[in-house]
């Protein structure tokens, strides 16, 4: 029976088990002796590519000496590995260090990116990222500032040099670049700059444009990956944030509609120099 469920936490439980490996200095094959399997199964593990037991998972965790809240991770990761989509809550269970999207974010090469409500997370400015983040209820100031620092090092995949940065496409809906946002104007023209360089691309999809089905999914994010051979390292997948947590689709039928999707955003957005023109004028409405 061919396996129905997402492969992303798979492949994520497979990357921390190898990492926890590693910081033990434990050899691959080393490992696989002291846990009697074949050093086939133990890379098989560690790619993602096959389901682990919670009990193998709590085993590898002893031998590596990994603590207790990594640990109580890896072992969700390895329950949630045969669900048909899974979400990633950010709760208890899984701490917020525990960044999974920033991990496939920063490992893809192409990253398209559709917002209905607010300017993409890699694309905000320090002070709309404030804004958004006051939204919360209960934040204190100096969560307000960590989440900050975090967005900026996140950003840091747009020009680093090593791997190279990724493409992003990122097609945003008009409405909301006439949100009343304190700095919307210097975020607005950040925007602007980023069709300036040569791995960003920012198109607006214009209020009088025709519905479409992206009006019923809503924002999502498609991750493409490296090739390398005649396949993709990792496979696509797509990411959708709610409220309480987020879905993971890696299925090709899952990715195939969400890809349809964007290549009817595609040809309702503006040009990438038509929506320039249309969020310089925007623009000019906001004082800051």
């Amino acid at each position: 029976m061919a396996e129905v469920g997402s492969t992303v936490p798979r492949r994520e439980l497979g990357r921390l088990l190898r990492q926890a490996r590693e910081q033990a200095g434990i050899g691959l094959e080393a490992a696989g002796a002291d846990l009697e399997w074949s050093r086939a199964k133990m890379y098989r593990i560690e790619s993602g590519q096959t389901p682990i037991r919670s009990l193998d998972v709590e085993q590898m965790c002893r031998l590596y000496g990994a603590p207790p809240e990594l640990t109580e991770v890896l072992i969700s990761l390895a329950k949630e590995s045969k669900s048909k989509g899974w979400y990633h809550a950010y709760g208890e269970v899984i701490p917020r260090w525990f960044q999974l999207y920033v991990g496939l974010e920063s490992a893809a090469n192409h990253i398209r990116t559709y917002e209905q409500g607010l300017v993409p997370g890699l694309l905000q400015t320090p002070e709309y990222t404030a804004e958004v983040a006051r939204c919360r209820p209960g934040i204190t100031d100096e969560e307000v500032a960590k989440l900050i620092e975090l967005r900026l090092e996140r950003q840091r995949i747009l020009t680093r040099q090593r791997p190279a940065p990724p493409v992003i496409d990122a097609i945003l809906d008009e409405g909301l670049l006439h949100r009343r946002v304190t700095g919307m104007g210097a975020q607005i023209e950040k925007l602007i700059r980023a069709n300036e360089t040569s791995n960003m691309s920012v198109r607006v999809v214009p209020l009088a444009a025709r519905l479409n089905r992206a009006a019923v999914a809503g924002s999502f994010v498609i991750l493409d990956y490296p090739v390398k051979g005649a396949r993709s390292a990792e496979p696509t997948t797509v990411y959708h944030e709610s409220l309480t947590g987020a879905l993971y689709l890696d299925r090709l039928d899952e990715v195939r509609a969400y890809a349809e999707v964007w290549n009817q955003l595609g040809a309702a957005a503006l040009s990438v120099q038509a929506s320039c023109a249309l969020m310089l004028r925007i623009k000019g409405n906001h004082h800051d």
